[in-house]
């Protein structure tokens, strides 16, 4: 099976430089009076379309580095919730206060508060139906922001939580929860640049008329009606193909 890059975009940059590679070889012959068509032109478009190219690539890979950035960001998060509602169970907060963190730290565990009674085999072997629930996880970056804050919110309104390590304090939960903030809007902003490019790329290839596509075809068409159907010029360009690609 060929790759995605052999019969993607990046080909169809690539045949359309054979394709002017052959026409340059025309010389003086290859004179159509169709600007879009003519020499500089053809090159002009070779140059945006490479240069479309490679402003995917590098949307592509500071995308790729702001997710990492973010994934290591949030990865202490869960031992830490953890580690929060031991600390705080060992203080002398209320019950109320410390089942509040629980909760909200299970959120952020992706667990439920209570477990989902299940028919037993008796039951269901009677004709009972197996107990149908949503899904509670909330798991998303931006939930789990959400529940941090939360968890940051109760300790702070916790006059008995005054921890002595600097990792548990609420001041360092704070410029963490902030880092978080950033990595996750980092990586939405990104997501915006490299769904921009990819657009512009798309645009650069693909457009009706102008797009590097429906001009190659143009071309094809001009070197035909120059040379002949049968000619060898022809057969030279009618064997480049060029395919509308939908991979990223």
């Amino acid at each position: 099976m060929a790759s995605t890059i052999e019969t993607g975009h990046a080909k169809n940059v690539a045949t359309f430089e054979d394709l002017i590679s052959f026409c340059t070889g025309y010389g003086a012959p290859y004179n159509p009076s169709k600007a879009l068509l003519k020499l500089p032109a053809l090159t002009t478009q070779l140059t945006g379309a490479n240069a479309a190219l490679q402003a995917v690539k590098v949307a592509k890979t500071a995308y790729d580095n702001a997710t990492n950035a973010r994934e290591l960001a949030f990865k202490p998060l869960k031992p830490l919730a953890t580690k929060i509602v031991n600390a705080l169970a060992a203080t002398e907060a209320s019950a109320q206060t410390v089942d509040d963190v629980k909760t909200t730290n299970n959120k952020i565990q992706g667990k439920r508060a209570k477990a989902v009674e299940k028919p037993d085999a008796s039951a269901l072997a009677a004709g009972a139906e197996p107990v149908k629930t949503a899904s509670t996880s909330q798991q998303s970056y931006d939930k789990l922001i959400d529940h941090f804050a939360q968890l940051i919110a109760t300790l702070t309104a916790e006059p008995k939580y005054l921890p002595n390590e600097n990792d548990l304090k609420v001041a360092t939960l704070n410029t963490m929860l902030t880092d978080l903030r950033a990595k996750n809007t980092a990586v939405i902003s990104a997501y915006t640049a490299v769904s921009n490019a990819r657009i512009a790329r798309d645009k650069a290839l693909y457009a009706e008329t102008t797009g590097v596509l429906d001009v190659a075809q143009d071309v094809k068409q001009y070197v035909k009606s120059l040379f002949g159907a049968t000619s060898p010029q022809f057969k030279q360009v009618s064997g480049l193909k060029f395919t509308r690609s939908t991979a990223e």
